[in-house]
């Protein structure tokens, strides 16, 4: 099923698919938290970062030593061939030929697609600018399972960028694989493209927009929090109409529902307050550890075997 597969978008799993690598990732988690694998021994990862990055790209380095493997790193691209002028098309295959599997994250949309014609090996997207990030969405759908014991017919609210983030663009996605109830919450700006509002309602999913954040936190399950992303913005001046549209408080949450979690793809600016980190419903740092758990699991049924 996945041997030697691409991972590009979630648009390209099935539910069957999807349910598939979460529970690889939950049959690996004791290795995510520290118990002795070679499972990948030999094997080599190469990280091809175009873009700032802290947790994905260290998850994936983790998650590959946790197994046994080996990672190699392109580095900043002023230190590599790219600062010549080679394309996007040779590095990939020249990298292609050290290693198994490439990670790539570049700011333009459809960069991950483009490499996968030309990589030997299987390429994960680790975000193309606006466009997928498809192992966020997947450690997202673990998280919600492992801390809310199911994702199907929950009550779901993305906040914030829903316009430029890519992380909300594959997860609302995905969730309509699942029966959930979307609550849409963000500046009119910033709403999430009609193209994928369009999907959403076509496959029977329930969806609403509001502005208004208070409306929505005591009615759902799960709170999924994103900031402004200040570098998808052609125009400063529109980013600083919009840069504080929302702050996440514990005042916020004093008519929540027992079981509810928030969750944040991270990096956070302001739109959570740390007195938020302390409460019973914060789950970001959990949701971020999960990204090791998830990425073995894909690394392992790409280039180690499994399902």
């Amino acid at each position: 099923m996945f041997k030697k597969r691409h991972v590009l978008s979630m648009r390209e799993f099935s539910r069957e698919e999807i349910d598939s690598v979460l529970d690889m990732a939950q049959t690996l988690e004791p290795y995510a938290r520290g118990k002795r694998s070679d499972m990948l021994a030999g094997k080599i990862l190469a990280l091809l970062f175009f873009e700032p990055s802290t947790r994905t790209r260290m998850s994936f380095e983790t998650a590959m030593k946790r197994l046994g493997g080996g990672v190699i790193n392109l580095g900043p691209a002023e230190g590599s061939s790219i600062s010549k002028g080679e394309s996007l098309a040779d590095t990939v295959r020249v990298i292609g030929g050290y290693a198994d599997a490439l990670v790539i994250r570049h700011p333009k949309e459809g960069s991950a697609r483009l490499a996968s014609e030309f990589s030997p090996v299987p390429v994960l997207n680790a975000g193309d600018g606006a466009g997928h990030h498809p192992t966020q969405t997947l450690l997202d759908l673990y998280t919600i399972k492992k801390e809310q014991g199911r994702i199907d017919d929950l009550e779901i609210a993305l906040v914030g960028d829903l316009k430029y983030g890519r992380t909300v663009h594959s997860l609302a996605y995905a969730l309509s694989l699942y029966g959930a109830d979307v609550t849409l919450v963000s500046p009119p700006t910033l709403r999430m493209p009609e193209s994928i509002r369009t999907d959403l309602s076509g496959k029977g999913t329930r969806v609403r927009e509001v502005c208004d954040l208070g409306k929505v936190v005591n009615n759902v399950d799960v709170l999924y929090m994103t900031r402004i992303q200040r570098e998808r913005f052609p125009d400063p001046q529109e980013y600083n109409k919009v840069a504080r549209s929302y702050r996440l408080t514990p005042q916020f949450l004093a008519g929540a529902r027992k079981n509810l979690i928030i969750m944040h793809p991270l990096p956070r600016v302001d739109e959570i307050s740390p007195d938020v980190d302390g409460t019973p419903h914060a789950r970001y740092f959990q949701q971020s550890f999960y990204g090791v758990t998830v990425r073995m699991a894909l690394l392992k049924m790409l280039i180690g075997g499994g399902a």
